[in-house]
């Protein structure tokens, strides 16, 4: 998961890039690969929801995510968190610039 976030004109810009290979039912059979993708993807500052998304199979492999949202400082930390189809939680962080 690669998080890049800078604050412009008291708005921040989110550039997030995840890394799964959002195989579905179809793509797997096809692939002989186990079924893998994402469900869903949340956005937080402080506790507080800033972002989020349902997400599934439709997505391309390793999904890239381009957001905005006010009321976050410089120095606060973004907390990405993520759920695979399997109930897999994945989370990582990254200090606003």
């Amino acid at each position: 998961m690669k998080i890049k976030a800078k604050i412009k004109d008291d708005v921040t810009e989110v550039k997030l890039l995840l890394d799964s290979p959002m195989a579905g039912k179809e793509e797997a059979a096809l692939k002989k690969i186990e079924e893998d993708y994402l469900t869903h993807v949340t956005a937080k500052v402080g506790g507080k929801v800033v972002w989020e998304a349902s997400t599934g199979p439709f997505l391309s492999k390793n999904p890239y995510f381009k957001f905005e949202f006010k009321g976050a400082k410089k120095g606060d930390k973004l907390v990405i968190e993520t759920i695979n189809n399997k109930g897999k939680t994945d989370k990582d962080e990254a200090a606003i610039k």
